[in-house]
C-alpha cells in the first residue's frame, strides 16, 4: 500500500458525490468517495449491496437519479466517453461473444483505443498463459477474467475499474495479478478501483476502502482506519453483561462464551477476562452482516 501524504495536493481520478439510484426493490443512497492518483481503492459489501451499481453508474451503464460523478476529469457522459482511452475496465461476467478468440478480441477493440498497443496485448496474453486458439466460451472463468484484464491494460490506461478481478483465479494467478496492480500505480499517476469479495486481497494492496451495505455507505477512508475502528471481543458466559450485550455487533453465543464486534474505544473499559483482538475485513463484514440479520429478526 502507498503511504498517504496529506500535505501534497492530489489529483482525483474519480470523485463521486451523493450518488443515488432507485430501483423497484433496491436503492443505492448517497454514495460519496474520491480516488486520488497513485492509489488502490477497494469496494466491499455483501451480494446485492450496490457495488456493481456504483461501478455501472461510473461507466454510464446506468443513469443515476441524483449525484455528481467525475471520472478522469469528465463530468458528463460525453466527456467521460472522450477519455475512455485512459480507462481500463474489467466486468464481472462474460462480455465477449462465445466464438471469439484472442485475435478477434484484439481486432474488435483496437479501433476504439488510439493508444492500443498490440505488442503489449500479446505480451500480456503470453504472461497470463491465455490460449490463443481457444474460444471464449470454452475458457475457464479465470482465463476469461485474465483476457479482460489483458485487454484493459493494452491501451495504457491511467485508471483501472475492476469488478471481481480475482474471481476464478488460482492462488498463484491472484498473487501475480495483485503484484501487477501494485506495479501499475507505482509511478503515482495511475489508480485502481476494484470490487471484490476476497477481502484478504484488499488488506494486502488497498489504500482506501468503500464499504456498502444494503445500498448505503457504511465507511469510506483508509483501510487501516476502518480496521482500527473495531475490535473482536471474546469472553465467557459470565462476562456478557446486559450493557456489553447491547454494545456488541453480530453477537455469537456458544457453549463456552461469546464473540462479537465492538467499537475500539469501547474495548478500553472491558473486564480483564474479556479478550480483544484485531479484526480483518472479512470478520468485519461477517459480524456486521450478522448484526443486520439479528436486527431484522427483532
Amino acid at each position: 500500500m502507498n503511504e498517504v501524504n496529506s500535505d501534497v495536493a492530489e489529483e482525483n481520478l474519480i470523485t463521486v458525490t451523493g450518488l443515488t439510484k432507485q430501483y423497484p426493490e433496491f436503492a443505492l443512497r448517497d454514495i460519496s468517495f474520491q480516488l486520488p492518483a497513485g492509489y488502490i481503492m477497494g469496494m466491499i459489501g455483501p451480494n446485492g449491496a450496490g457495488k456493481t451499481t456504483t461501478i455501472k453508474a461510473l461507466l454510464d451503464m446506468v443513469r443515476p437519479d441524483s449525484g455528481q460523478l467525475t471520472l478522469l476529469g469528465g463530468t458528463t457522459p460525453a466527456a467521460r466517453v472522450a477519455c475512455r482511452d485512459d480507462l481500463g475496465v474489467q466486468l464481472d461476467g462474460s462480455i465477449y461473444p462465445d466464438t471469439w478468440r484472442v485475435k478477434q478480441v484484439a481486432a474488435a477493440l483496437a479501433p476504439f483505443f488510439p493508444q492500443w498497443d498490440a505488442a503489449l496485448f500479446a505480451d500480456l496474453c503470453q504472461d497470463m498463459a491465455i490460449p490463443q486458439k481457444t474460444k471464449y466460451k470454452d475458457m475457464s472463468r479465470g482465463t476469461q477474467v485474465k483476457l479482460q484484464l489483458a485487454a484493459a491494460l493494452a491501451h495504457h490506461p491511467r485508471l483501472l475499474v475492476l469488478d471481481e478481478p480475482t474471481a476464478g483465479l488460482d492462488p498463484l494467478a491472484r498473487d501475480e495479478l495483485l503484484t501487477r496492480l501494485q506495479d501499475f500505480i507505482a509511478d503515482g499517476q495511475h489508480s485502481v478501483l476494484l470490487s471484490t469479495h476476497l477481502t484478504a486481497d484488499l488488506e494486502r494492496i488497498a489504500d482506501y476502502v468503500l464499504y456498502i451495505r444494503d445500498g448505503r455507505q457504511q465507511f469510506f477512508g483508509h483501510v487501516d482506519d476502518l480496521l482500527g475502528a473495531y475490535v473482536l471481543v471474546k469472553g465467557g458466559p459470565a462476562d456478557l453483561t446486559p450493557a456489553l450485550q447491547a454494545a456488541v455487533i453480530g453477537l455469537r453465543r456458544y457453549g463456552e462464551g461469546f464473540t462479537g464486534l465492538l467499537p475500539a474505544a469501547a474495548g478500553d473499559d472491558l473486564p480483564a477476562t474479556v479478550v480483544t483482538e484485531p479484526i480483518t475485513l472479512e470478520e468485519l463484514m461477517i459480524y456486521f452482516g450478522r448484526g443486520a440479520h439479528d436486527a431484522q429478526r427483532n
